[in-house]
This record gives structure tokens, C-alpha cells and sequence, in this order.
């Protein structure tokens, strides 16, 4: 796909439910007993997985509309072991949270996934299910996974890299073991679980660096409201950043702290930031974020920070491409095991369209030069990130930008591009 230069960005826009909030909607509505709507559902390829291998367990979900579900909960351990294989397509969210909880059902399971998923590390979840007493195996340490259900046991783990789905799977199977279950983070990791747990009537503890779960008996949910997701905001307010004169708002955003680190890097790097009308629901913060284009300085992101916005390092790479002074990325290695290798992918798709990009094996050092990159082609790798990248590297830049595999934006975000060209506005370019 072609993406042309525009002069800047203006408009008010919605994007699609946040991910990580209707993947969890739907495997923790089918552990629920009686019924859970889901309003604002984030439809896209990988939820869709998520919504299939819910059915194929024998879970009745209902679709209202395009974005409202009613799941008829199994109960904790109602659900079936289908015949076939439970195909988890791309979804890393969904085949590592699904471990978690059908280590303690009744049955036989197994797990396959697409090519990209099958090449993705998955010993990281059999390790601690393990520990719990999983009957759990992996080929070679990736997919396809069998798991057969076992009496699981409480355990405490010290997660050896944060990571919100590892520690998802262990909370999640922890619902069906005998005795509390805790998890230590290295760093905060997003905490959908937890918040959507605890709002289902499981016992949950939180302590600074670790989370503790009690077994068990039943869960009810009967409603989630699903915000806009973060993620899929970012490739439109970086846009935004990145265009002198540029004014976006992105309504009913969430606002989880832990997943709102962008935004404070964009405010570091200079961009005008504003929060509005923001409010609470089900736990979860929610409100209407503006950002306004201009220059940028460059800046730092560590090990510290990178869990509150690891989706969204790609984007940072290139905020600082076209910013003033070197901005050095550190602490990232989990970008490694993504759909891509978003370290090498990133580096490789900045270099090709002018940018000074160097790649370290935990990140990048990037040298800024504040104007427009030239411009060229960017390869996705079938990584719907890396598409993103190159579509925000397209309108930003002088040249415009040919991206290969812009279809992968439909694993997480199915009308990306046309929401792009309606926010983005051509005339002169600076």
C-alpha cells in the first residue's frame, strides 16, 4: 500500500475497544456463571481467535451487534475439550491466557497457531504452570501445546522477564489451584486480569511488585465495558506529534496506568498533551486524549518504563527520528519475541526510509534530525506493529512511503487505513 505525505492532522476520532480488555472479557466471562455483556468489543483478527476458541470449548456467545457480545458462562471448570484443535491464529494474548486456565479443566487440549505464533516463545508459561502441577508440553518450547487438565497446587514465582500474559496464565490457572498463588514482577506489567478478577468476585491481593490470587469457588461478571485502545491510538497521535500544526482528539481512550507510558513519553518529547472529561469505569480509567503537533527534543526510555508501552517502542523510534538530539531506548528485549523481532524489524524499516537508527541487543540509539524523513518502502514482516510504523512514517514523511504487508493491520485494528486518510489532511508540506 501507498501512504502519501499530509500536511497535518485534525479531527476527533474513536478507536477500536482495547485488545487485552476483550480478549480477557471473553476467558473470564466463560469461567463466569450465568451472563456477561460486553459492550465496545475490540473486533479484529486476533479477539476474533479469542472468540472462536471460547465456542470451540462449548462457551454460548451471543453477537448482539458489531460490538456487543453476551458470553453464557461455563463456570469455573465447565468448559469441554472440543475434538479439534483449538486454533489460537496470531493471538499471543489469547494461547498463553488460555494455558492458565485449561490447566485445571477436565479433558485433553491443544494449542496451534499461525505461522508467526508458532515461532513465538511459549516455554516461559509451561515453566511456572509446571510448577503448579500443569500437565503441560510444548514443541520444543513453541506451539503446538498440549495441556491436559491436572489438581493444580499454589505457587510463588518470580517472574524472570514482566510480562502481563505470563503472569495472566499464572494468576488465571491459580483460580483452580489449592492454596493462594503469587506472582513477583521484576516491573509492572498491564493489570487487566487483576482489575477484571477481582471485579468477578475473585480474591485478589496487590502489593507493590507482586499480586497474590485465593482459589475460586465461582465468578460473575455480568458487564464490561470495553475503553479505546491505547495502542491502537498511538500510530494516530504520533502522527499528530509529528506535524506542526496538527490537533487530534481521541475520545474514550483508556487510561490504565500501566499502559499509558506513551504519553508520557510524547509530554517529555515536548508535545502538548490533554487529558479530558476522564472518569472510572469497572476500574478501569477512561477519558479523551489531545495532542497537538509540533517539535520534539529527544529522550530516554529504560528497562523501567518499557512495560508501559512495549507495544508502542516502534512509534518512539521514530518520534525520535525527527527530534532533536539523540534519544537511546534500552531495556526492550522482550520486543524480540513479538510477531517480529521488533528490534531488528523497526531498525530495518527507520534505515530504509532515512532515518539514523542504531540497533542494540536490547533496543535502539536513534540520532535525531527535526525534519521529515525522505521517505521509500518498509517491509511489515507480517507484523501489524512494523505496518503501523510505516503508515505513520508515510503521511510524516516528504516522499511518502510504499509499505509491504499493510494487511497485517487487520490482526488487531480492521479499518486502520481508512481512518487514517480521514484525519489526515494534504496541502503544502513543510
Amino acid at each position: 500500500m501507498r501512504i502519501e505525505p499530509a500536511a497535518r492532522l485534525d479531527g476527533h476520532i474513536a478507536v477500536p475497544g482495547d485488545k487485552s480488555i476483550s480478549h480477557r472479557s471473553l476467558l473470564i466471562g466463560a469461567l463466569t456463571e450465568g451472563e456477561t455483556r460486553v459492550s465496545r468489543f475490540g473486533r479484529s483478527g486476533d479477539t476474533l481467535s479469542t472468540l472462536e476458541a471460547v465456542r470451540a470449548l462449548g462457551v454460548k456467545v451471543e453477537e448482539i451487534d458489531e460490538d456487543t457480545l453476551v458470553v453464557h458462562g461455563a463456570g469455573l471448570r465447565g468448559l469441554r475439550a472440543p475434538e479439534a484443535l483449538i486454533d489460537c491464529g496470531n493471538a499471543g494474548t489469547l494461547v498463553r491466557l488460555l494455558a492458565g486456565i485449561l490447566a485445571f479443566q477436565d479433558g485433553r487440549f491443544e494449542l496451534v497457531g499461525d505461522e508467526s505464533l508458532s515461532r513465538r516463545p511459549m516455554a516461559r508459561i509451561v515453566e511456572p504452570l509446571t510448577q503448579m502441577g500443569a500437565a503441560i508440553t510444548s514443541a520444543g518450547g513453541t506451539l503446538p501445546l498440549v495441556v491436559e487438565g491436572a489438581r493444580l497446587h499454589g505457587i510463588e514465582y518470580r517472574l524472570p522477564v514482566a510480562s502481563a500474559q505470563v503472569k495472566s496464565a499464572v494468576l488465571l490457572a491459580g483460580l483452580g489451584a489449592s492454596g493462594p498463588t503469587t506472582v513477583h514482577e521484576p516491573a509492572p506489567t498491564r493489570d487487566h486480569t487483576e482489575l477484571m478478577l477481582a471485579a468477578a468476585g475473585a480474591r485478589v491481593r496487590r502489593r507493590p511488585g507482586s499480586v497474590t490470587i485465593e482459589p475460586a469457588r465461582e465468578l460473575r461478571l455480568p458487564e464490561v465495558l470495553v475503553p479505546g485502545d491505547i495502542s491502537s491510538a498511538a500510530p494516530f497521535l504520533a502522527a499528530a506529534a509529528l506535524l506542526p500544526g496538527s490537533r487530534l482528539t481521541v475520545h474514550d481512550l483508556g487510561l490504565n496506568p500501566l499502559r499509558t507510558g506513551f504519553l508520557d513519553v510524547l509530554e517529555r518529547m515536548g508535545v502538548r498533551v490533554g487529558i479530558l472529561n476522564r472518569r472510572s469505569i469497572a476500574g478501569e480509567q477512561i477519558g479523551d486524549v489531545e495532542v497537538t503537533g509540533g517539535e520534539l527534543d529527544a529522550t530516554n526510555v529504560d528497562a523501567a518504563e518499557v512495560p508501559r508501552l512495549v507495544d508502542e517502542v516502534p512509534l518512539v523510534a521514530l518520534l525520535a527520528s525527527m527530534a532533536h538530539g539523540t534519544t537511546r531506548i534500552s531495556g526492550a528485549e522482550e520486543l524480540r519475541a513479538k510477531e517480529s523481532d521488533r528490534i531488528e524489524t523497526t531498525t530495518a524499516a527507520l534505515r530504509k526510509i532515512g532515518a539514523h537508527v542504531e540497533e542494540r541487543p536490547d533496543g535502539f540509539v536513534v540520532r535525531g534530525v527535526p525534519a521529515r524523513l525522505r521517505g521509500g518502502s518498509v517491509d511489515a514482516a507480517g507484523d501489524h506493529r512494523i505496518a503501523m510504523l510505516g503508515a505513520v512514517a508515510g503521511i510524516t514523511s516528504m516522499e511518502g512511503v510504499d509499505v509491504r504487508g499493510a494487511d497485517a493491520v487487520e490482526i488487531s485494528f480492521p479499518g486502520f487505513h481508512d481512518l487514517l486518510g480521514q484525519v489526515a489532511l494534504t496541502g503544502d508540506i513543510a
